[in-house]
């Protein structure tokens, strides 16, 4: 197996930072697939929750989120140990063209219905904080993704992250600070651990959290994003400064561990707002009708700063998304195309969602909806690969952390296919 080096050193690139800070060097990756658990449509699912359910899928949101640790830790796995994304791992091992194009023609759909929660996030927050029409709004998110990616693709990966983090600063200052001057009730949070439902809707918005908190194209992202940082090379030892990828996995699980905190926390605190201060406020499931009760409830400071967390949020989102769709394309069609015409693909059905005039809020919920049948085929073959020890040789997943992944697995199809017995029947 070759070894893994960190990528950006080599022949007339800067050697790695002193001992001491060599962790830190090494985080990153995690940080940006993160941006996946901030996206629109984590704002949208949650407040919705909490607005319509007060504390009551407090649970789904930890639960989702340590399900997320494992996920997201299993996918950099992958692409440190074999250097390959989970697309090209999986369109590798298909032996036929037209299983891989089927199985891209799914990916597609999850990356556009990320697009679409990405995108009109970001076209709301420009309505709100400056009044921009939504379609207008959306061809600004777009444009602004494109110029994100040439940073991600001219620039490298270590400028990539520096720009997503800080985005996700802002989107954590933006979320959290209402919490601070209207905190939730402690017996209700408490409460709200207990899993339970309360009619169909109540699980349709659980699936939604789920599909904005595990969501299929963060797990295509990071194993890309672990690849890119830290490819294995055969250049010689003398070239450039090696770390064993032992150490790189025990980096990356620091890496997971900081960017799902600062996930979790964020999502938790959207929907303990929503729960304390929007709870019976009509119209308050919707963004629109959010901002306005914070602003009238909290103050105009809360409000302008929960828009600006949701500008930042589309804009970060959508670069990670279309980074992902990218990754999808190459790895399972084999071929590459052209930055501006890859993103168009996802772009488009977005901007005329926006176009026909279709409720913002509906969109981006059931877009999380999508995404949450998507996970599936995500989720367990990458399971299973990083179980194989003929790819992963001694990195491949013990039992425990198999049947963890396994697991996983069985609790979110089982609530999808919970979520459609209940729609169809009408339960």
């Amino acid at each position: 197996m070759p070894k893994t080096v960190v990528d950006g050193a080599g022949p007339g690139r800067a050697a790695p930072p002193a001992p001491a800070k060599r962790i830190a060097w090494l985080l990153g990756p995690a940080l940006v697939a993160g941006v996946a658990y901030l996206d629109p449509g984590n704002v949208a699912s949650n407040m919705t929750a909490g607005a319509r359910y007060g504390y009551l899928l407090v649970w789904v949101v930890v639960i989702g989120n340590v399900m997320a640790w494992l996920i997201q830790y299993l996918s950099a796995k992958l692409g440190i140990v074999t250097g390959l994304s989970l697309p090209e791992a999986l369109g590798r091992r298909f032996q036929h063209r037209w299983t891989r194009r089927a199985y891209w023609v799914q990916a597609e759909l999850v990356a556009m219905a990320t697009d679409v929660a990405e995108v009109i996030g970001g076209a709301v927050a420009l309505w709100l904080l400056f009044g921009v029409p939504l379609l207008w709004g959306g061809v600004i998110t777009g444009a602004v993704s494109i110029v994100l990616l040439m940073i991600q693709s001219r620039r490298g990966a270590r400028s990539f992250e520096f720009v997503i983090m800080g985005l996700v600063a802002i989107i954590a200052i933006g979320f959290t600070y209402g919490v601070f001057l209207a905190p939730p009730d402690p017996a209700g949070v408490i409460g709200g651990l207990v899993p339970r439902f309360e009619g169909a809707d109540s699980v349709l918005l659980a699936a939604s959290i789920l599909g904005a908190t595990i969501m299929p194209h963060a797990i295509y992202a990071h194993s890309a994003l672990a690849r890119d940082r830290f490819r294995p090379r055969s250049a010689p030892a003398r070239e450039t400064e090696r770390f064993s990828t032992t150490r790189l996995l025990r980096a990356t699980r620091w890496d997971v561990t900081i960017a799902m905190a600062i996930a979790g926390t964020v999502n938790l605190c959207i929907l303990l707002l929503a729960a304390a201060n929007l709870a019976g406020v009509p119209g308050t499931d919707s963004l629109e009708g959010a901002y306005e009760a914070l602003k009238s409830g909290l103050g105009p400071v809360v409000a302008t700063l929960f828009a600006v967390g949701l500008l930042a949020s589309g804009l970060a989102s959508t670069s990670v998304g279309a980074y992902a769709g990218a990754e999808i394309m190459h790895g399972l069609l084999m071929v590459r195309v052209p930055m501006l015409a890859r993103r168009l693909v996802t772009l488009i059905p977005a901007l005329a969602i926006l176009a026909i005039g279709v409720d913002p809020t509906f969109a981006l919920i059931l877009s999380q909806v999508v995404l949450s049948f998507g996970i599936p085929f995500a989720l367990i073959p990458l399971v299973a690969l990083t179980a194989r020890g003929d790819l992963l040789g001694a990195h491949r997943n013990r039992v425990v952390t198999t049947a963890a992944g396994v697991l996983a697995s069985v609790f979110l199809i089982a609530l999808n296919a919970l979520l459609l017995w209940l729609v169809f029947t009408g339960g």
